[in-house]
């Protein structure tokens, strides 16, 4: 369950290392944002030399929540931390890495990009 000021890890090598979230995408009053749902962040911190910077506005989709996701054959997932994948405006990754493990839900989602660079999906 993100909402809005919640700190993010960012789970790629974009160069951007902490991000808050600003608003959730899709509709005009909706609370908490859960994986595979973008949302608009600013990065709190960067890593130096890299393309993003501090304090920049960027889109990024969620893909591991401490609040666990329940799925219909009764299996609950729970990562250890909120992480995101900064993206473009297309849905395409910056980065060319993605760390940690990431949900099964991203590929009906259409982010086929991010779970083919995942290094375990579950």
């Amino acid at each position: 369950m993100i909402q809005p000021q919640t700190h993010l890890n960012v789970a790629d090598n974009s160069g951007a290392r902490e991000l808050m979230c600003i608003r959730i995408i899709g509709a005009s009053n909706r609370r908490y944002a859960h994986i595979g749902d973008v949302i608009v962040a600013v990065i709190k911190e960067a890593i130096p030399n890299t393309p993003l910077e501090k304090s920049e506005v960027i889109r990024a989709v969620i893909v591991r929540t401490s609040k666990e996701l329940k799925r219909d054959n009764g299996m609950i997932l729970r990562y250890d931390d909120n992480a995101a994948v900064v993206i473009d405006q297309e849905g395409n990754p910056k980065g060319t890495r993605i760390f940690g493990a990431i949900a099964r839900e991203l590929r009906q989602l259409n982010f086929t990009k991010i779970v083919s660079l995942a290094p375990e999906v579950l």
